[in-house]
């Protein structure tokens, strides 16, 4: 007697559907894992079957991702990185290494806000710090485990950029420009590698529900003088759907791209903002 269940499963595999385990076995990096995105994505990845490796500068909330992690019944470790630093950007791969004995997805999710100042206020320390940290700290972790993926034959990039890649920032310019920068990084790497089986992509969250946004709607509004509530209006407002992304939205997006299910698509950015920007 064939189950229902295992009739549907038969039927799934002889039209090339793809399991909801897509990444069984796979080892998965998250940079600023932690919270937030990294957060969700992390949790999405292991419900779909990675082994995962949160790496970031705050311990807490990584100790916290694990725990649920591994109450769902996923292997996860935690490193301590900042990964503006080159030497821990290597050890981070290291270290995954010697846990898991493979890297099969990194995603590029670490960064801060920077400033929210018109930019002769901007300081060269704040500049350099978002810069170092939203762009290269992206190079430094890409190219330490580009090799390694190299060897393996295959692996996937997803670096997280945002709206503000899109299209010019008002008082975040150098939020702006990191992430306008880690899309043309994205597009050459996946150039560089892509005939060695290694794809690399990019996600452009646009405002996100959380914590997060509401800290950049309070300073975006005292800097220009305005109410909070005509700021936040203004930013729901410009999208197609008349509200903001969720953190959720853009870990199913990961997901999609880090799995099989994408494998035609390298070198490409996808807004996931709702409809604010079309292009």
């Amino acid at each position: 007697m064939i189950l229902a269940a295992d009739a549907a499963a038969q039927d799934a595999a002889e039209k090339g559907i793809r399991s909801m385990n897509e990444l069984s076995n796979q080892v998965a990096i998250i940079t600023g894992g932690g919270h937030g995105i990294g957060r969700e994505i992390a949790l999405a990845f292991g419900r779909a079957g990675a082994r995962i490796v949160i790496a970031a500068r705050s311990v807490e909330p990584m100790k916290k991702t694990c725990a649920d992690l591994e109450a769902a019944g996923v292997r996860a470790i935690y490193l301590e990185i900042d990964v503006s630093k080159e030497p821990e950007c290597f050890r981070m791969i290291e270290e995954t290494l010697t846990a898991f004995g493979r890297v099969d997805i990194l995603v590029n999710n670490a960064g801060i806000s920077g400033p929210t100042k018109r930019m002769p206020d901007i300081t060269l320390a704040e500049w350099n710090e978002t810069i170092d940290i939203d762009l290269t700290g992206t190079w430094l972790a890409t190219r330490a485990v580009v090799p390694v993926m190299d060897r393996q034959g295959s692996g996937n990039i997803i670096n997280i950029s945002s709206g503000a890649g899109r299209r010019g920032y008002a008082l975040r310019t150098p939020y702006a420009a990191a992430k306008w920068a880690m899309i043309g990084l994205t597009q050459s790497v996946a150039l560089e590698w892509g005939g060695r089986g290694i794809r690399c992509n990019c996600i452009c969250p646009g405002a996100i529900e959380g914590d997060r946004i509401e800290r950049v709607f309070h300073a975006r509004a005292e800097a220009f003088k305005q109410p909070y509530e005509e700021v936040r209006a203004a930013f729901v407002g410009q999208s197609a759907l008349k509200r903001l992304a969720t953190e959720e939205e853009v870990a199913r997006t990961a997901l999609y791209l880090a799995s099989s299910m994408s494998d035609g698509i390298t070198g490409q950015s996808i807004n996931v903002d709702c409809g604010s920007i079309m292009n």
